[in-house]
């Protein structure tokens, strides 16, 4: 059985340096996950992400109680919860405070002004990095096309509808069901 330290430690990295909430975590935790500890492959890491997408809730979350569960049984989901919020909790309320006092203040200003972008660009390095992925589905006599159209469909519907993330995951599934190979 895996020890249970090891897995706090490689989500509370994730947790402790995933500014902007669960979204930049992902990069953290696949690095953890697959690449550091080796936990899950690429695919199975994004195959539990796809599935979490499809569930309530912050992802990071659903990623921690997942790895640790698939890990370590139960105890490794507790654990994993508890390392992937116990720094934003932590944090908050050491934080909360200092916070409302000085957030009208310049340098908080532009040091979150330039926070922002890195989340934004390790949120684009997870859409490259599953990107391949998930569109390499075995080849078909169209290659990668019909993948490929399911989600930029997804993305004009999204830019021009603004419909509920859960329905263009059950969308998608539904239409890979029709033309996945």
């Amino acid at each position: 059985m895996i020890d249970l330290w090891e897995l706090f430690v490689s989500f509370g990295r994730a947790g402790l340096f995933g500014f902007g909430g669960g979204p930049s975590m992902i990069p953290l935790i696949q690095v953890e996950v697959v690449e550091l500890r080796g936990w899950l492959t690429r695919e199975a890491f994004l195959d539990a992400f796809a599935f979490g997408n499809a569930l309530p809730g912050p992802i990071a979350t659903k990623l921690a109680g997942y790895v640790g569960y698939h890990v370590a049984g139960v105890p490794g989901a507790a654990v994993g919860l508890l390392a992937i919020t116990a720094p934003t909790i932590l944090a908050m309320l050491a934080l909360a405070g200092l916070y409302a006092r000085y957030r009208k203040r310049t340098a908080l200003q532009r040091f979150l002004a330039g926070v922002r972008p890195v989340v934004v660009a390790l949120l684009a390095l997870v859409v490259w990095d599953f990107a391949p992925t998930a569109l390499a589905v075995a080849p078909t006599v169209w290659g990668n096309a019909p993948l490929l159209a399911i989600a930029v469909v997804a993305v004009v519907v999204s830019l021009r509808r603004d419909p509920h993330p859960a329905l263009l995951i059950v969308a998608g599934g539904l239409l890979g069901l029709l033309v996945a190979p």
